[in-house]
């Protein structure tokens, strides 16, 4: 599939409108599975067949985590609005999750870092039942049979993409109804355990700036997945679809 077949499948409204609909899903007991993409899981998919079918499948719902997705949208003259996070999407429908008492699971991250999650989920949220698992023990495919069993409103997973989207997308035919989503590092900073970019990078859409600073051993990671993905849709744009 190419570069620009991808994109195409992209929401391209904003991050709030997003939000508002994850959040109707969540609360009507439909199911929905959120996919966050940047340019490192696009440009995988062209090489890894599981990952373009992910990309490809009717099931997911594709939101732009990453503004070199959104320009490159563009670009194509498709719509694209502004990022969706995968870090900020999630902080919402935790949030919506707890003050409707829903039931939520997080999966993966550190034991420490997932449980701090948890216990300030308690905290803050009296009425939400929160289970969790920490993403270094036990068999992830029996871990989602006791997810199904429980059938959350809500279930985050946080194992790193594409891994973490190819386990949902697995095991999506044994819900009925709930809310999807692979995180990333989100727990980290939803927890409190790690801090996120300040918010002059946050605001100017160059978080990944920041990171790169922070650790310079990611300008490689950059340069082969951002950079690269950007030139080819600059081709695509030249040439046509």
């Amino acid at each position: 599939m190419a570069i620009t077949e991808y994109l195409e499948r992209i929401f391209g409204g904003t991050a709030e409108e997003y939000a508002q609909r994850a959040e109707r899903a969540m609360l009507s007991g439909e199911r929905l599975f959120v996919v966050t993409a940047n340019p490192e899981i696009i440009m995988h998919a062209q090489k890894d067949p599981e990952v373009d079918r992910l990309l490809r499948a009717k099931e997911a719902e594709i939101v732009p985590d990453g503004i070199s997705v959104v320009k490159a949208m563009r670009m194509l003259g498709l719509e694209a609005r502004e990022r969706v996070t995968g870090v900020d999407l999630a902080d919402k429908l935790l949030r919506a999750a707890g003050r409707q008492g829903k039931t939520v699971f997080l999966l993966g991250a550190k034991e420490e870092v997932v449980s701090a999650l948890a216990q300030k989920l308690r905290r803050e949220y009296p009425g939400v039942t929160v289970h969790y698992r920490n993403g270094y023990e036990g068999d992830k495919d029996k871990i989602f049979d006791g997810i199904a069993a429980i059938a959350p409103d809500l279930t985050l997973v946080a194992l790193g993409a594409p891994a973490q989207d190819l386990l949902i997308y697995r095991r999506l035919k044994d819900f009925s109804r709930g809310v999807f989503m692979g995180v990333g590092g989100s727990f980290d900073v939803l927890s409190g355990s790690k801090r996120r970019a300040p918010a002059f990078f946050v605001r100017t859409n160059t978080e990944w700036l920041y990171r790169i600073l922070r650790e310079p051993s990611r300008l490689g990671r950059f340069w082969n997945n951002n950079v690269k993905f950007l030139g080819e849709v600059r081709r695509a744009a030249r040439g046509g679809r």
